[in-house]
């Protein structure tokens, strides 16, 4: 999947700032190790999830989808939240 860099706007950043993430910290997710599912959910668009860490080592969940926007392939994250302890624990027993 090539990333030419992140969608931004009134329309997803206060959904993700809402649950008390910056968009670096957000950002940062997709630049270590992830894990990424195809979102379940019916949706006009083909969304994603992330599951990662962030630069300070916290669990983060993502939805995002991809756009094409003026050729560049743009993340545009949707919704944004770390992640509960039951949820990481869950998360580490499917890894291992």
């Amino acid at each position: 999947m090539r990333i030419d860099g992140f969608d931004w706007d009134d329309g997803n950043w206060p959904k993700c700032a809402k649950h008390g993430l910056s968009k670096a910290q957000i950002e940062s997710v997709f630049d270590g190790e992830l894990d990424i599912f195809d979102d379940p959910f019916d949706s006009d668009e083909h969304r994603f999830r992330a599951i990662g860490r962030d630069g300070q080592g916290q669990h983060i969940f993502i939805v995002f989808c991809i756009r094409e926007l003026r050729g560049l392939e743009l993340l545009r994250p949707i919704s944004a939240r770390y992640m509960h302890a039951r949820e990481i624990r869950h998360y580490e027993q499917q890894k291992a």
